[in-house]
């Protein structure tokens, strides 16, 4: 378990599952592949069974390196996956097929008003592929720092509503894009944001899912107009400022590349960084790239993720496609950062 992953007591998760009349680790997982069965969710106004899963995921993730083999679990974003014919009933269950044969362990899906939670959570028990986590669908159109008091209430609304989202696929994480620079002065924009992200604090520990922001070309806590040599430093400072294990970050390895060196981004943010996405990027022509397209310093980058000890979970984000294209993205995140190695081994090799 990483030294800052949120926890409960296990006298809590014990109660849990004593409501629920279990009293095993087997109960358990028999109670969810019957949560997962066509019948209706079961959950209370509480968003119970949300909770208990995500309590499990977290109480369970210390042995990931142990049963996966390596120090990195391949994920990626549920928009990315293409397929032909699906059942018209749970198309999800095709497309998290695709993605699983193609080599990912998790997905992330978008969240949204209008999301087919009792499908996803179908589709992850009969294909076997872990609903991770969630990112925000709303965070572009509405955002947290609008001067719009309005629409900053709305997307409080949404905020909320995404972290039960989360909580009821099971997942323990939500990505979240904080607001955007342009929405006024940069501390006015920074106050906006920290006010929604604190006010959510005590719904994602009730709910035990994790907020982590990634770093994204929104103009907020970097100069977008700068050079290559910024750092972290804000960030960090930022995330630190809410005190508490429930806010990190969703770091982004190839987002900012153009700004700063990604080992250095990775060893500044350090314990912070809950989970990772994964892009290529490339300064000589100016653009995004497919994960090893690019000329971002991949050895680095795995020396530094060594260095900070991190293992866990790491996110595809660029073109998506059939089959086919999802097992090339596979391989190539292989490449680059060698995740099916355990991190004793991304130690020596880097050493």
């Amino acid at each position: 378990m990483r030294p800052d992953q949120p926890t409960r007591s296990l006298s809590n998760r014990r109660q849990f599952l004593r409501r629920l009349g279990i009293t095993s680790a087997v109960g358990y997982a028999a109670y969810l592949a019957h949560q997962v069965s066509p019948s209706p969710l079961s959950t209370d106004a509480n968003g119970l069974l949300g909770k208990g899963r995500a309590l499990w995921a977290a109480e369970t993730s210390e042995a990931t390196s142990e049963t996966s083999g390596g120090y990195l679990k391949q994920s990626l974003k549920a928009g990315m996956i293409r397929a032909g014919k699906s059942d018209a009933a749970n198309p999800w269950i095709e497309r998290f097929r695709i993605a699983k044969d193609a080599g990912f362990e998790g997905v992330e899906p978008n969240t949204s008003p209008g999301m087919d939670v009792k499908a996803m959570v179908a589709a992850s028990a009969e294909t076997g592929l872990t609903i991770d986590g969630t990112v925000g669908g709303y965070h572009w159109g509405t955002t947290h720092t609008s001067p719009d008091a309005a629409t900053r209430k709305k997307a409080q609304q949404l905020l909320e509503e995404s972290l039960q989202q989360t909580a009821d696929l099971g997942a323990n994480t939500f990505l979240i894009v904080p607001g955007h620079g342009k929405d006024g002065t940069a501390e006015e924009v920074r106050q906006r944001a920290f006010e929604a992200l604190d006010r959510a604090v005590p719904l994602a520990e009730k709910l035990g899912v994790k907020i982590l922001i990634e770093n994204v070309w929104n103009h907020f806590l970097y100069d977008h107009g700068g050079d290559e040599k910024q750092s972290a430093q804000p960030l960090a400072d930022f995330v630190d400022s809410f005190n508490t294990s429930w806010i990190g970050v969703q770091f982004d390895l190839g987002n900012h590349w153009k700004y700063g060196d990604v080992a250095e981004w990775v060893k500044t943010l350090g314990h912070r960084i809950g989970k990772l996405d994964i892009k290529g990027f490339s300064r000589e022509k100016g653009r995004f790239t497919d994960v090893t397209e690019g000329d971002i310093d991949w050895a680095s980058v795995r020396k530094a993720l060594a260095e900070i000890k991190f293992e866990g979970w790491v996110a595809a984000e660029v073109g998506g496609g059939d089959a086919e294209r999802l097992k090339k993205i596979h391989g190539q995140i292989e490449t680059a950062l060698h995740c099916s190695k355990s991190l004793s081994q991304i130690k020596a090799e880097t050493a």
